[in-house]
C-alpha cells in the first residue's frame, strides 16, 4: 500500500494546467463557516485532473450570509482566481 501511496505522489501529476479548449467543471461545497472550491479539467483519457483548489475561512460578516449568498460569493472567488 505504501508503494501504491509513494507512486501516486511522486509519479502521477496533483495540479494540471488549464487548457480553455477543454471541458472544466467548478465543484462548491459551503459550510456555515468556511467555502471550499475545486477546479477540476476533462482530459482526453476522461479522467477528471485537479487545476486549482481553495479552502476559504469566511469572516464574521460573511458567515451571516444566506446559503444562495454564500454560494455566489464562491463562485465569484473563484472566476477572480
Amino acid at each position: 500500500m505504501f508503494e501504491a501511496l509513494k507512486k501516486r505522489f511522486t509519479i502521477e501529476l496533483i495540479l494540471v494546467i488549464p487548457y480553455l479548449n477543454k471541458k472544466m467543471r467548478m465543484e462548491i461545497n459551503v459550510l456555515d463557516c468556511v467555502i471550499g472550491e475545486v477546479l477540476s479539467i476533462e482530459y482526453d483519457d476522461g479522467q477528471w485532473r485537479l487545476v486549482e483548489y481553495l479552502l476559504k475561512f469566511l469572516n464574521k460578516t460573511e458567515r451571516n450570509y444566506e446559503i444562495y449568498d454564500k454560494e455566489m460569493l464562491a463562485v465569484i472567488r473563484e472566476l477572480e482566481n
